[in-house]
This record gives C-alpha cells, structure tokens and sequence, in this order.
C-alpha cells in the first residue's frame, strides 16, 4: 500500500509539474504577446525611442522570444519596472519574462521563486565622475558622496568595497533611477555608481555636457546581467534560455537577417538544425521548427543586437569585450543546438 501510495504521490508530482511547466508558453499564445518587464528607461538597453517605440538590447531579447513562440517579434509589450517592483512583477505573473539588465546571483536564483536563463551582457560595477572632481581612481573617492539606486546589488557591493580599500563615504539613494540620475546631473553627490554599460548609457543620454564626465577604470564587481523567469515552469525556461542562444549561436555560424534566407541551403548540419531544415530543435521547445529561423529573419543575431543598440553603431559606443564571442577573446559561448 506505502509503495502504490508513493507512486501515486509521485505521479501527481509529476502530472502537477507538467502542468505548471505548459501554463506560460499557453498564457502567452492564448493573449497573443509576451509580456517582458523591462526598465524606466535605459539607453541602449530598454527604452522607448522618439517614436514611443521600445528598442534595446534586452528589448531584443523580447522581441526574439515572440518571434520563437508567435512567429512574430512585433507581438510584445514593454512592463516598465523600478528595481524595487521587478521581481515581484515576475512572481506575480504581471509579467512573463523578466528582461532587464539584472544581475544573476545565487540569492536571486534560489530564495526568490525565480531564475535566471542565460547571460545577455556582461558587466561590471563601475564610477562616474566630473572631470571637476579631479580623481582618477576610485580610491581617490574617501570622504566623497556617492549617488546609487536603493533596492540594487550595487549598494552591497560599493559597500563591500570601500570596506575592503578602506574608503570612506556618505550614500545617497534613490528608489528611481531617473531621480539618481538628476541628483548626480543636478551636483547632489560626486559619484555615481551603477553597472558600467548603465553609467554609459547615463553619460551619452542624460547628462547635458558628457564630456565634462569621465567613467573610472576601476571595475569592482561581477555583474553577469541577464533574462529572468519563474521557477517552477521548465519549458518556459528552456524556451526563454535557448532564444538567448540562437542569437549566439546564429552570430558565431554567420547567420544575420540579411543572408538567413539563402543559409536555408546550407550544407552545414549545426545550421540546418538551428533553422529548423533538419527537424527536432523545435521539437524539443514545443515551438515550430522555424522558431530559430524566425529569431534571426526577424530581430537578427547577438552580435547585430549589441552594435546597433550598444555596440559601435550606436551613441553609447560600447566595446564588445567580454561580451565577444568565446573565439574572438569574450565570454560568450553559445550552447550546441543538437
């Protein structure tokens, strides 16, 4: 009776979490558009252009996600959230993806009901500053004021590291990002510190001179930023992590929006399964065979991503770095579709 009532139990386990890993994928093809939650407004990253359309590297992640589930990457809509609101957003179900430059951590990805699907930059906790303030260093800084976002990972780690170098200084914190960024324009405190693409973007796209500010060497953290979703829902998970993937993938076979169409033929057997023209990627997701086909028709690969929002043909004007792919000196490392 104990082992019938165990496999019973199991079952139900396992009937439950079958359901619950199907409820995403047909939540978002029942409403006709997923859902991403993204920030106030980050240059280069998520925020709405002239038109009031949104653009960005991370809006690209979204928009390939509604590409691989709905075939279409127009079929999103941008959630704006604080850093305060984010995760909530996503435990609730207000959103279906969490695309917004945050930061994976063990804390994150195990106590909050969430999990991270990948790594689309990767960053690092840095130092904006007047060229006034005369410091080229960040151990320059004892005594000064440092404006940050409250509810961030970068309070904790500026504070571990003044700690550690023995700096000592006064916090000024905000719950939005826009009132830290009119604080630190409006001479409010010294320093600006946040992740070092965020002080870019800031520097180009919020601060009226930007060449009387300086970004500081010192780099004093890890931030590997990326897209979050729930625990609990595995498909979702895969379909979320292999979309990031695609894009990788498609930048280091050579596959971009203009020539995808032609790579139909090719005779490369890692680009026939991606595209979908051998069978069983899409398969595997619960998604068409063109789902990865669809990604790159449509927004284009990793590498098209980063320069037009980020990268060299943008105002921010980012080097790749570690976000290069794995054989051009970088991190990135797109995991074999087969």
């Amino acid at each position: 009776m104990k082992t019938l009532t165990y496999t019973l139990a199991a079952f139900a386990l396992v009937a439950g979490a079958q359901t619950a890993q199907a409820s995403t994928l047909d939540t978002v093809k029942q409403r006709g558009e997923v859902l991403c939650g993204t920030t106030t407004g980050f240059a280069g990253f998520s925020a709405p252009n002239a038109k009031g359309e949104w653009e960005g590297l991370d809006v690209d992640l979204c928009k390939s996600i509604a590409a691989a589930v709905l075939g279409d990457a127009s079929k999103f809509k941008a959630v704006p959230l604080n850093s305060q609101q984010r995760f909530t957003a996503l435990q609730s179900g207000e959103i279906d993806v969490l695309t917004r430059n945050t930061t994976v951590t063990q804390q994150r990805d195990t106590a909050l009901g969430i999990l991270g699907a990948g790594i689309n930059f990767y960053d690092g906790q840095g130092f904006l500053v007047s060229k006034k303030l005369g410091v080229k260093s960040a151990k320059e800084l004892d005594g000064a004021t440092v404006c940050m976002q409250t509810g961030t990972s970068n309070e904790n780690t500026m504070a571990d590291w003044a700690r550690a170098n023995n700096v000592k200084y006064t916090p000024v914190v905000f719950d939005q990002f826009n009132e830290v960024v009119n604080a630190f324009a409006a001479g409010r405190c010294d320093v600006f510190t946040t992740d070092a693409s965020g002080l870019a973007s800031i520097r180009i796209s919020k601060l009226s001179n930007p060449d009387d500010y300086e970004v500081l060497p010192e780099i004093i953290s890890k931030e590997p930023l990326g897209p979050f979703v729930r625990q609990g829902d595995d498909q979702w998970l895969n379909i979320v992590k292999w979309t990031l993937q695609a894009l990788i993938n498609a930048e280091e076979l050579g596959l971009t929006s203009a020539n995808v169409d032609e790579e139909l033929k090719s005779t490369n057997p890692n680009v026939q399964r991606l595209l979908g023209v051998t069978p069983g990627a899409g398969k595997n997701l619960g998604l068409d065979e063109k789902w990865a086909y669809n990604i790159i028709k449509q927004v284009g690969n990793y590498g098209e991503s980063f320069e037009r929002n980020v990268g060299q043909g943008s105002p921010l004007k980012i080097n790749r770095g570690l976000n290069a792919q794995w054989n051009e000196g970088g991190l990135l490392y797109g995991l074999p579709v087969r």
